[in-house]
């Protein structure tokens, strides 16, 4: 069977744009799944997480989710102790960011960030990971600096 070439070319154009589609489609990235524990003065608090380790995943993070679990973080590990920054761009809801010192030691946290927001969040020291979730759950669990992040990533 021939096609035309204009029946041809409009397969591949809508072929093109369902992958495209599912290439912005949230949550259509697969990040490896994993999960860690937070310890605070209060207790222990185990998270369902999502890791993004290469620099494409951590640019796409959290962009283009419109809701998050209670239990649910992503974690951001740098694989060595630098400078971080985190910006809002493209990401619906409001997160707590957690900077994580060396050992998974918690070394400061920017709660209640504001969605979209193009402001750079900077980690103010250095660190080896982020972990966010969703806003309130550093407040729920009573998490401050200083407090223990467990996880393979941050020995």
């Amino acid at each position: 069977m021939v096609m035309s070439f204009s029946r041809q070319a409009a397969i591949v154009w809508l072929t093109a744009l369902a992958f495209l589609m599912v290439a912005q489609t949230p949550g259509a990235y697969a990040f490896e799944a994993s999960s860690l524990t937070v310890t605070t003065d209060s207790g222990e608090y185990e998270f369902s997480i999502e890791v993004a380790r290469t620099p494409q995943e951590q640019a796409l993070g959290l962009m283009h989710r419109r809701e998050l679990a209670d239990d649910y973080a992503m974690l951001f590990p740098f694989g060595e102790s630098r400078e971080a920054s985190f910006w809002m761009r493209d990401t619906y809801v409001s997160l707590d960011m957690v900077f994580i010192a060396e050992g998974g030691v918690v070394h400061r946290i920017e709660r209640d960030t504001e969605p979209l927001s193009l402001r750079s969040v900077r980690s103010r020291g250095p660190v080896v990971a982020v972990l966010e979730f969703v806003a309130g759950t550093s407040d729920r669990i009573g998490l401050k600096a200083g407090d223990v992040v467990q996880h393979p990533d941050l020995r």
